[in-house]
């Protein structure tokens, strides 16, 4: 029997930086269990028991890409369904993303999760992530940082 859907739960963030060119976002590379494709994306991953999502959300982004970061702001969470191959079923997915301003480090594949990570810029982000949900997720920073929130002054 297989088992029922249940959803999963994950964080990340949207971590920028102010840079003399403009705002930068982090993003790295991720192969897809699946199918090995690399796919560009932004640094998430599973809560741990007890764990909050703000909590999960900075310890994803300092396990996957090595950077500490401080939230600024919560995003509006994502949802999809990904097929996972062992389970022969989709499964039912809600990312929280949430807004962050780098705090100190150099990013680095921190913990093999993702590869290459690199900063660009935000216009460049909103077109080339992978999926389409996590460019609508950098496109709603955008949107929040040129509404006069402090992080985008």
């Amino acid at each position: 029997m297989k088992p029922g859907p249940t959803t999963e739960i994950s964080a990340g963030g949207v971590v920028l930086r102010r840079t003399p060119r403009g705002m930068e976002v982090l993003v790295a590379e991720q192969r897809d269990w699946n199918t090995g494709d690399r796919n560009l994306r932004l640094p998430k991953g599973h809560l741990e028991p007890g764990e909050s999502l703000e909590d999960a959300a900075l310890r994803e982004v300092l396990e996957e890409v090595g950077v500490v970061a401080r939230i600024v702001a919560a995003l509006t969470p994502i949802e999809y369904a990904f097929w996972h191959e062992a389970e022969a079923r989709h499964v039912p997915k809600v990312v929280h993303f949430f807004l962050m301003e780098h705090h100190e480090g150099e990013a680095h594949a921190a913990d093999g999760e993702m590869e290459r990570p690199t900063w660009c810029a935000l216009d460049v982000a909103a077109r080339s992530l992978t999926f389409e949900s996590e460019r609508g997720v950098v496109l709603e920073a955008v949107t929040l940082l040129g509404s006069g929130h402090p992080l985008g002054s």
